[in-house]
């Protein structure tokens, strides 16, 4: 009797982690596996995308604002920008995703969440080593990597990505038109990020309501971790968890308590 009530016990504690492998290998299936290429077209196809965009701007912008190289400098700030608007919008779309799944009673909504984020955050990370990694061996970069400041910069990407994906997740399931609302209010972010510019270069009282972008901080400390004279006092780690925070924390709980009415929709 004891041994059955461990097993239970044991059936449940790996239960969860379980269901998210499979969750994410349905995903690879149903996402990648129907397109020649697969998995590789779905690296290959930002890669590129960024590498021409790279290209574009490197000819109208020979020197840039940090460094002697632009692609780098336009790199380092494209590539966290992307990882987290991939990473949010993904997650956003977990529960409209695997809805049919949800039904079962041992698939929840944290399991649907979990399996998207890690599968694209993973992808994402590959992304932006290819990129890079290219970049660094074509061109004279001279970037001196600090490995600390980037993994703090990925750790805040996946914090805002995973806060900002989850409280979208409930009100575009609960909400249709919060989808039009939301990438209306968040077009201009790309030129508002720190992607082209510098921080310290926006004047005064522009620069101190630009402070509060997350993404301004992120992108910052991504650009710390590739140029070692860049100093970014600016940069507020605990700004940017404590965004993500509150908008997980109040998009869990929403999901919590709405998450069969959205499932029964």
């Amino acid at each position: 009797m004891i041994g059955r009530v461990a097993r239970g016990r044991n059936t449940m504690v790996f239960a969860t982690p379980r269901i998210i492998v499979a969750l994410i290998l349905r995903e690879i299936g149903t996402s990648y596996g129907r397109s020649p290429g697969g998995y590789i077209w779905a690296l290959a196809e930002p890669v590129l995308g960024i590498a021409l965009l790279t290209a574009i701007f490197s000819i109208g912008f020979r020197m840039p604002p940090l460094g002697n190289n632009f692609p780098i400098f336009y790199a380092t700030g494209l590539l966290p920008f992307l990882m987290f608007v991939d990473l949010s919008n993904k997650v956003a779309q977990a529960i409209n995703y695997s809805k049919q799944l949800l039904a079962y009673p041992r698939v929840t909504f944290v399991d649907a969440i979990l399996g998207r984020f890690i599968l694209n955050f993973l992808t994402q990370l590959l992304v932006g080593f290819i990129v890079l990694s290219w970049i660094i061996f074509l061109f004279d970069t001279r970037a001196a990597i600090n490995a600390s400041d980037i993994v703090s910069a990925l750790t805040m990407i996946a914090a805002l990505s995973l806060g900002v994906g989850v409280f979208n997740c409930f009100m575009m399931s609960m909400f249709q038109v919060w989808q039009r609302v939301y990438g209306i209010c968040t077009r201009p972010l790309l030129l508002l990020s720190g992607v082209i510019f510098l921080y310290e270069t926006i004047p005064e009282p522009y620069r101190s309501y630009l402070w509060f972008n997350p993404l301004i901080h992120v992108v910052g400390r991504v650009r710390s971790g590739f140029y070692h004279n860049y100093d970014v006092p600016y940069v507020s780690s605990a700004y940017v968890y404590a965004v993500a925070a509150i908008l997980g924390l109040f998009g869990l709980v929403l999901l919590r308590r709405y998450h069969r009415d959205i499932l029964e929709r």
